[in-house]
């Protein structure tokens, strides 16, 4: 029997608070237990997953630092805009931050208002208890404004962090296009000054393929998803969104092809993870950052089965893939640009492509119904909950929205609601 790696020296040595870490993990580990390793008839490619899980502030950060050890950067990012291939040309690794527990919410309050959303909150709060080790292992954080709140709290973390803030515009036009892409050329002189190296023709078409191929491993999943019965659980999928942000590229898309490959077997043989019968739910708004599994746990142990995710942590992380036919640095960042411009995001005025996105979406995998979810205090998806409320019922699906955040506090409430809108389905 392989003896439990201690990993409390390492933590310590980057400043975080042991005691409150250590409640923090085993909070997470409980909640992982309750909602993943209770589910039946999972893919056994999911053993990726529950070790990625088990070693989640463990193996990975000991990566992490060991990299920087050998003199690698680090850059830790809060959102999908910001481009991971542009961080992996200069020799960087990018990381997804800590940003979906209720954890130092006290002390996140001392420099941000009470009012502003969960997911902004956790992000500052984990940084201010130090019980995040990524950001602790971060050389550099990139945010973006893709908010008011964000860009605030951009502010203030700038206090206690190295940040690079990119400018996303607010429209689509031409002109926004051209001042995005002038936002790439800084943050591509910021990561050549951090990391020391030039991002290179090569560096650049070798880390747009790399993370191409991880949006391509996740498409495969998602695709298999439209089959009835769902061969793998929402719980399950979700997550996988959310590895996403962490891993190690290259081990991460092996093993997520891996599992799109029994996900394909599981299809052709009927297989499900839930019963064919189930009602089938779109779940559309807020991303849920790991590890918030709070909605999809409690539509599936309703008997529901989430079928696809159009957030962040969802369809606008893989649906939309870099060209990789540019020659040039030049060339490679204008398509970067214009991808990432693309995705339809509720921070873009007018946003009628994510409507569209929606519709799409639960034509496709076959809904039965939509969950609009939005975060309490995050007025961006709250606004547009109007608009799908609209589109659904004009296209005959039926749609519930809901506001809530990271505690458990509403958990009663929330299964009630969620139990009739199955029922009615």
């Amino acid at each position: 029997m392989t003896t439990p790696t201690d990993y409390h020296p390492m933590w310590d040595e980057l400043g975080l608070d042991l005691p409150s870490h250590d409640a923090l993990l085993a909070a997470v580990g409980s909640l992982y237990a309750d909602a993943y390793l209770t589910q039946t008839n999972r893919p056994q490619a999911m053993s990726y997953l529950d070790f990625v899980l088990s070693e989640v502030h463990g193996l990975r950060i000991k990566e992490l630092h060991d990299f920087r050890a050998a003199g690698g950067k680090v850059v830790g990012t809060f959102c999908l805009y910001v481009p991971e291939e542009i961080i992996r040309a200069a020799g960087g690794w990018s990381v997804g931050l800590c940003a979906g527990a209720e954890f130092g919410l006290e002390e996140a309050e001392r420099i941000i208002p009470r009012n502003t959303c969960a997911l902004i909150k956790s992000f500052v709060g984990f940084k201010l208890a130090r019980v995040c080790p990524y950001i602790a292992e971060s050389d550099l954080v990139v945010g973006e404004t893709t908010c008011d709140g964000k860009k605030k709290a951009y502010e203030a973390l700038a206090d206690l962090h190295n940040v690079h803030v990119l400018e996303l515009p607010q429209m689509k036009r031409p002109q926004d296009l051209a001042f995005f892409r002038r936002e790439l050329d800084d943050l591509r002189a910021r990561l050549e000054e951090l990391t020391g190296k030039q991002v290179t023709a090569d560096s650049l078409r070798a880390a747009i393929k790399e993370v191409n191929d991880k949006r391509r491993a996740l498409q495969r999943i998602a695709a298999a998803r439209a089959a009835t019965p769902a061969p793998i659980s929402g719980k399950d999928a979700l997550l996988a969104t959310q590895v996403a942000f962490y891993d190690d590229v290259p081990r991460f898309t092996g093993a997520m092809n891996a599992l799109a490959d029994e996900l394909e077997a599981r299809v052709a043989e009927g297989i499900g993870a839930m019963p064919a019968d189930a009602p089938r739910v779109l779940i559309t708004g807020t991303p849920m950052a790991l590890p918030n599994w709070k909605l999809h746990d409690v539509i599936e142990k309703a008997g529901g089965v989430v079928v696809g995710e159009e957030m962040c942590t969802g369809s606008r992380y893989y649906d939309k893939l870099v060209p990789e036919t540019g020659e040039t640095v030049e060339e490679m960042l204008d398509a970067i640009a214009a991808k990432y411009l693309d995705i339809n995001c509720a921070c873009f005025t007018p946003n009628r492509g994510r409507i569209d996105d929606i519709m799409r979406m639960a034509r496709d995998l076959k809904a039965d119904g939509i969950i609009d979810y939005a975060l309490n205090f995050c007025a961006l998806y709250e606004a547009e909950t109007f608009n799908v409320e609209k589109a659904a019922r004009e296209a005959g699906f039926p749609v519930l929205s809901i506001q809530t955040d990271y505690s458990a506090e509403d958990l009663g409430q929330l299964s009630t609601r969620v139990e009739a809108f199955l029922e009615m389905l």
